[in-house]
């Protein structure tokens, strides 16, 4: 046995070319001869079990475990090694370096152009049959690597077993292993230019082990049966724009526990039967999930994703995930995923600098990392990092039967000094602090998704004035469907922070919102930020003794449901959690059991209902016809009431709100209509923890102008609360 470079580049780690050496090659003997190589390192001996024939033994030519043999004629045929091993064990496989590479060169050229919006179909772990043999074919994007190997426990973790094959100038690995199978580990061991190991999951992994543990999982994506074609087809053709959307938000791991302390996590399928039926009891039409993508540390909430194509295995498997999606269909809930395209942790198993290169990320500190947050940013004018993220938002609505995501911190995304001093940021090329690269890729986003999976909703976490954030990219906005009103959301609680007596002086902060409301396409979030670090729970932003508190929140829900915009509210909020979000443990659902916090369960219950039920309060959310003020200046009394009015303005509500805990006796307000009023919902009612300020079950309205209109009601406003009134249809 001699020294041969070429033959030891296998043993060293150093080989990008393995077809090169392994499997079949010709031979000097002559044109109708071969030869078949073999690395085989922890075998004494290596047959060769050709069809047909009986095995043959092969010569063992390099002391780092090359076998080789040499045939008379090339082989046609699929053959297997039989090895036998230091400790007389034998076992049989086919060689992986005789089967054909599946990625062609249009698959490559899509992925390095960045217009593949289905890489998933070609990369990660593609479980599949080549010429009879079943097998995993294995494709990573890895291109200032010197040798990538696919490592598991089918080769003991070394990469010195299964190389991959670079493919030239698109920078992508690959190469099939027969006879791996669903539920095999895998990692990507890759050798960078510096001469440094890494071991990396897979970007494109469709399944993770339970943290602590990093490795990938093969898995089939492709074998649920759904039972949700009903919804499918209607989410195709519905418009959303017009329908109620009041979503549900949850954090899956703290939502609700089990175990004797609580220290258990619900399953996916034990949430589609416990979750789905609560949601739907109080009238919720979705549930957001916060991020179910893999993540390694539980106080992350999700949002420091590692896997970004595999639902985290801490509720079970991708198909149980499927399950649950299955269930809230099938009940007629929608499911929104909150999706993070705007960071990743350095965590050494993810994406950071994945072949030793800042690769997904940018090089410079300034560019590629977020200091708040001690994470990554995308580098969104790379080719391959566009096809991996779009490709990954329409894997999530495809395959999943997502409908909508929510795209969490767009703002971080569009402006290169986001949360930087000056020198820590770089100008874009017209010297503006615009990130010009992450909004192509917004626009390029928000156009694949709605052109591949019709009816999906795309949402934007945006928090400041940047234009056109929900119009359509052809008239240049970013393209999403919804965005957060995070002003509204600030205000409102700001102002409803305050002491009852100094409202007055900040009656703007309930009316502001009308001014710009109707420049975007809004939906009004009072979501997990607001009940954490500190910021107590919603109830406890209230001010007064608990009754007021109570009261101040129904009427805050009250506001809510009849203000234009969709609607979400986060888990817990619905019945008055008292202590702040804890992501560590259960809400609490003792609470239930008591009166106040059962009553606020209950007027969410009807608001949903009201909401659902009554087409002006839903129809018409982003144009102006679908509001009218009727008095907003009662800053004296903090007293405010408008209409909302449906798309075919032959229906409108009366909405009177009074922010003071006073009663307001025969309180006139002007209305449109004449005739016989009855009430909706009054939010002061007992049966929701008021104290039941009474009016006529029909209220008769007067004639003359009053407030702009051409006839008025005489009602008892109630004290921190407010009533929904609608003219009784003449027969």
């Amino acid at each position: 046995m001699t020294h041969n470079p070429y033959l030891e580049s296998i043993s060293n780690g150093t080989c990008a070319v393995p077809y090169d050496v392994l499997g079949v090659h010709g031979n000097d003997g002559g044109a109708e001869s071969s030869l078949i190589r073999s690395f085989q390192p922890y075998a004494k001996s290596v047959e060769l079990i050709c069809e047909g024939a009986a095995p043959v033994q092969m010569t063992k030519i390099h002391a780092n475990g090359m076998f080789e043999i040499a045939l008379k004629t090339p082989s046609e045929n699929q053959y297997q090694f039989k090895m036998t091993g230091f400790d007389d064990a034998s076992w049989t496989l086919h060689d992986p370096y005789s089967f054909p590479l599946q990625l062609s060169e249009l698959d490559q050229h899509l992925v390095a152009e960045g217009t593949n919006c289905r890489a998933f179909n070609k990369m990660g772990a593609q479980l599949m049959e080549i010429n009879g043999v079943h097998g995993v074919h294995f494709a990573v994007w890895a291109p200032n690597a010197q040798r990538v190997s696919i490592i598991g426990e089918f080769n003991r973790w070394d990469g010195r077993h299964h190389p991959m094959q670079t493919l030239g100038g698109s920078g992508i690995w690959a190469l099939f292993i027969p006879a791996l199978t669903s539920g095999d580990l895998y990692k990507f061991e890759i050798l960078d230019r510096a001469g440094e190991l890494h071991e990396k999951t897979d970007p494109y992994g469709f399944a993770s082990e339970l943290r602590p543990r990093t490795a990938s999982v093969v898995h089939d994506v492709g074998t649920y049966e759904w039972n949700d074609a009903e919804w499918i087809k209607k989410r195709e053709t519905i418009n959303w724009y017009e329908e109620p959307i009041a979503a549900y938000e949850v954090h899956l791991g703290s939502w609700k526990r089990k175990g004797d302390a609580g220290e258990q996590f619900l399953t996916y399928r034990e949430l589609a039967a416990d979750l789905i039926p609560y949601v739907k009891d109080l009238g919720y039409t979705h549930i957001e999930l916060m991020p179910i993508t893999e993540h390694p540390l539980d106080a992350s909430w999700g949002y420091q994703v590692v896997g970004y194509f595999a639902p985290t295995s801490r509720f079970g498997t991708p198909d149980d995930f499927k399950y649950f999606v299955d269930q809230c269909h099938q009940a007629g809930i929608g499911v929104i995923l909150d999706w993070v395209p705007a960071h990743f942790p350095k965590d050494s198993h993810g994406l950071g600098h994945f072949d030793g290169t800042a690769l997904y990320e940018h090089e410079d500190p300034r560019m590629g990392e977020h200091k708040d947050w001690g994470t990554k940013i995308f580098n969104y004018g790379r080719n391959e990092v566009r096809s991996f993220l779009i490709s990954n938002a329409v894997f999530w609505c495809d395959l999943y039967h997502i409908d909508g995501l929510r795209v969490d911190a767009v703002a971080s995304m569009l402006y290169l000094d986001y949360s930087r001093e000056d020198g820590e940021w770089v100008a874009n090329e017209f010297g503006g602090n615009e990130n010009l690269e992450a909004i192509a890729f917004i626009k390029q986003f928000n156009e694949v998704i709605h052109a591949e999976v019709p009816g999906v909703l795309t949402f934007a976490e945006e928090s400041t004035s940047w234009a056109n954030v929900s119009r359509p990219t052809y008239i240049g906005g970013l393209g999403f469907g919804l965005k957060w009103n995070m002003g509204w959301m600030n205000d409102t609680l700001d102002y409803m922070s305050k002491e009852p007596v100094f409202r007055k002086y900040h009656q703007g902060n309930l009316t502001f919102s009308l001014i710009y409301a109707f420049t975007e396409n809004f939906i009004l979030p009072m979501s997990h930020d607001e009940v954490v670090h500190g910021k107590g729970s919603l109830v406890n932003k209230m001010p007064g003794d608990p009754w007021q508190q109570f009261a101040n929140l129904r009427l805050l829900y009250l506001l809510m449901y009849t203000h234009p915009g969709k609607k979400l509210l986060f888990m817990g909020c619905e019945f008055a959690q008292w202590e702040e979000w804890n992501f560590d443990q259960s809400l609490d659902w003792h609470l239930v059991g008591f009166d106040r916090h059962r009553q606020i369960q209950s007027l969410v219950r009807d608001l949903n209902k009201t909401y659902c039920s009554e087409t002006a309060l839903h129809q018409v959310d982003f144009e102006g016809q679908g509001f009218e003020w009727i008095d907003f200046q009662d800053a004296d009394n903090s007293v405010i009431s408008f209409l909302r009015i449906n798309k075919a303005a032959d229906e409108s509500l009366v909405v009177a709100l009074n922010y003071t805990p006073v009663l307001r006796k025969r309180y006139r307000i002007g209305v449109p209509e004449a005739g016989t009023y009855s009430i909706v919902l009054n939010s002061d009612s007992d049966f929701y923890g008021g104290s039941n300020t009474m009016n006529p079950e029909t209220i008769e309205s007067d004639e003359g102008v009053w407030q702009g209109q051409e006839h008025s009601l005489s009602i008892n406003l109630p004290p921190l609360g407010g009533l929904i009134m609608k003219i009784i249809p003449q027969t």
